[in-house]
């Protein structure tokens, strides 16, 4: 049974979303406690995070794993640092796009863009490490490898302005 599956079960004994607990960081509700999340902007949480670190040297918002005390961000730079600029050229180059048009989100090539730009940040990339896992995202990126992504990412990083028609 896949999750879907079991979340229709779910839905179909009765359960409702109300019915589910609030699942979020550990930590994240500092923020909430700073932060209307009604009213909220990117501007007001990362004054809040600056506040709560200025409190509690010790808090964080990097990420960790089910272990809680391992860094997703510190000693992974070279993996992440690409994985953040090509998410800043995708939205650099969509979302123009998708202002004047957003019923671009129901087109084949933009679903098929924005699904290279999710796969290429699968957490994969960075759980995994330095080796494989890297070498097959910036093998993924490259001009060579010929394939949509990286015709995809060479027209975002030279020339944002271009059309996403443009990709095939």
């Amino acid at each position: 049974m896949t999750g879907t599956e079991y979340l229709e079960l779910l839905a179909a004994a009765g359960v409702t979303e109300a019915d589910f607990p609030t699942c979020e960081a550990i930590g994240q509700h500092q923020i909430w406690q700073r932060v209307d999340p009604d009213a909220s902007s990117p501007e007001a949480v990362e004054g809040a995070i600056a506040s709560i670190k200025q409190e509690n040297p010790n808090f964080h918002m990097d990420g960790s794993s089910w272990t809680n005390n391992l860094s997703w961000v510190r000693g992974y730079e070279n993996v992440l640092t690409p994985m953040n600029q090509l998410s800043a050229d995708f939205h650099r180059a969509i979302d123009p796009l998708l202002a004047s048009d957003p019923t671009l989100t129901q087109q084949r090539r933009y679903r098929n863009a924005l699904l290279h730009n999710l796969l290429l940040q699968t957490s994969c990339f960075r759980y995994w490490g330095q080796g494989a896992w890297t070498e097959y995202a910036q093998e993924f990126l490259s001009a060579r490898s010929g394939d949509f992504a990286a015709r995809f990412l060479a027209i975002v990083r030279k020339s944002p302005e271009k059309r996403l028609d443009t990709i095939r």
